[in-house]
């Protein structure tokens, strides 16, 4: 009938592109509701989200301003953040001035940890609370770079993003009960209410570092190690908290040992709880092996630091114990049993099982690390060597005022007797050996001396075969820094890490340096083999690195390596 009419067939595609019109129409428009709806549903959730957190930061601040009694100096933030303890902000890689020649075994990175908090604490806060902080020297060819990076644990990224303090800090909390009560109300409501998941962890990192199973850690004992890597131009990342080593809620040392023959690490677990104590090693391929408990300590102590030998590894009982019942008198856990009789327990390194330990009594005994241990005899003899700690009550508030006398300990695991004599009376901690002699005989091992718990006048240099019934100080080399200067721990590292031939001290001592006069920080390199441990190299930092706890030396082969 008209010249353009459309087709049956036409007719009946059209009514089929209109019905998927009209179907996409109501689609779209629906997908569009769902998505304001979605979007509105969302900002409620954030905005209740920051309610929430705005008023446990409200609470937070209320306990801190009217709940605490006065601080003590140990947790005073205004006390224990001044001076070079106070915190700096991360740094990314930046050139550092060289004076002096660096030698190429120093091709590699040196990195050490330590408390820095991100955020200045509103109330009580102790040293050991900090959150970790990295500052790595990134060496190649004579030329050096410097960074400053925190490890990126979950605690310090959730805090990050509300903008303020979160975890309990458990060295410092325990003002009083009220106040206890208080904030462990206010962190069960962050925990019920999603804001933090308490299985990812509660540590800060802050400790030390450690390298096996081609990883790279950096460790506290409140938390599983987290692994981090450094980037070619000298930056610190962090990949994330590795859970092979125990489950969500578990935690492992900060001191790891690791057997540079065999390329195995052994590690413990300490808990509040039955068993006190948990040994177990990890294979060369950096996996863990079965768990060993130990159920013959009788209750909870501070046990930091371990040691092994070729054959066993050696767990000190001290009279620093963790007691929960004090939380009731408003007071912290950690507390001394002067009525203890302090032991050293022994272990075949490999055991399954705690039915090899041996425990002998050493009174008087406390210590925070051991410097070293080794087998004499064909193994009938254990000896170690370790910063004996006297007034241990002053451990966690007066540490100051602690002092540190180096003691060599000779133990016949036939008789079970027990020799000691002094090694040196000066006041030395984090002593070190050689990295290659862990758990074998040394003849030198080098310490921190006198100062501060983390911040140290100087180095000096032991001589184990000096030490005799009659002996009181084989200190054969020593170096005092300048006035005003402190310093910490020192690392050991090799000239010649592959030549066997090699003697124990042909090598160099490294550390950081901080001048209190002049606000600056160095990194010295330090000739171990000689007399007046003279200084080398000098790198003039481009930040203030504050004082901190253990570090490594990774070479350039090994960071190439990591996984």
């Amino acid at each position: 009938m008209f010249p353009n009419a459309i087709s049956a067939p036409s007719i009946q595609h059209s009514r089929q592109n209109l019905r998927f019109f009209f179907f996409f129409f109501h689609c779209k428009n629906s997908t569009s509701h769902y998505k304001k709806v979605q979007i509105q549903t969302n900002c409620r959730h954030q905005n209740h989200s920051n309610l929430l957190a705005n008023l446990f930061k409200s609470l937070d601040g209320f306990i801190c301003d009217f709940v605490d009694p006065p601080l003590r100096p140990s947790t005073d933030p205004k006390l224990v953040l001044s001076g070079n303890y106070a915190p700096v902000d991360e740094l990314p890689p930046t050139v550092c001035e060289v004076e002096g020649s660096l030698p190429p075994c120093l091709d590699g990175a040196y990195i050490r940890n330590g408390p820095n908090p991100q955020f200045i604490p509103r109330g009580p806060y102790h040293l050991f609370d900090g959150d970790g902080m990295l500052h790595s020297i990134r060496i190649s060819r004579g030329k050096a770079t410097f960074c400053s990076r925190f490890v990126k644990t979950y605690k310090y990224n959730v805090e990050r993003e509300f903008g303020s303090p979160v975890v309990i800090n458990y060295f410092s909390a325990f003002t009083s009960l009220l106040a206890t009560v208080a904030r462990y109300t206010v962190a069960f409501g962050r925990t019920l209410s999603g804001q933090y998941d308490v299985r990812r962890g509660t540590g800060n990192a802050n400790t030390s570092l450690a390298l096996f199973g081609g990883k790279l850690f950096a460790l506290c004992e409140s938390d599983l190690p987290y692994a981090i890597k450094l980037t070619s131009d000298g930056d610190i990342i962090t990949l994330g908290r590795d859970e092979s080593f125990g489950e969500p809620l578990m935690s492992m040392t900060a001191h790891p040992k690791v057997d540079k023959e065999t390329g195995e690490a052994f590690a413990f677990r300490p808990s509040i709880s039955r068993p006190f104590l948990t040994y177990f090693r990890i294979n060369a391929d950096g996996i863990k092996q079965p768990e060993v408990p130990i159920f013959s300590i009788a209750e909870a102590s501070l046990v930091h630091d371990f040691a092994i030998t070729e054959s066993y590894a050696i767990f000190p009982d001290t009279q620093m114990v963790i007691n929960p019942k004090e939380i009731l008198k408003g007071k912290p856990p950690l507390v001394v049993n002067a009525e203890k009789v302090t032991r050293l327990g022994i272990i075949p390194r490999n055991a399954e099982d705690e039915s090899g330990m041996m425990w002998i009594e050493v009174p008087g005994l406390n210590m925070l690390h051991i410097s070293h241990a080794w087998e004499e005899d064909g193994g009938d003899t254990v000896v170690m060597v370790v910063p004996n700690l006297s007034p241990v009550e002053h451990v966690l508030e007066h540490i100051d005022l602690v002092h540190s006398s180096m003691e060599r300990i000779e133990i016949n695991l036939k008789a079970k007797t027990v020799a000691r004599r002094p090694v040196s009376g000066r006041d030395l901690e984090f002593g070190v050996v050689n990295p290659a002699y862990v758990g074998k005989r040394t003849k030198y091992i080098y310490a921190a001396e006198g100062g501060r718990v983390s911040s140290r006048a100087g180095l000096v240099k032991i001589d184990l075969t000096l030490s005799t019934p009659n002996s009181d100080d084989c200190v054969v080399a020593s170096r005092l820094y300048d006035p005003g200067c402190y310093g910490g721990e020192p690392f050991f590292v090799a000239r010649e890490p592959d030549n066997p031939a090699a003697e124990e001290d042909d090598g160099y001592l490294v550390t950081y340096v901080h001048n209190e006069n002049t606000e600056e920080s160095k990194f010295l390199v330090m000739d171990a083999k000689s007399p007046i441990l003279e200084i080398v190299a000098s790198l003039k930092l481009p930040q203030r690195v504050p004082y901190g706890f253990h570090g490594l030396f990774v070479s350039e082969d090994d960071l190439q390596k990591l996984l």
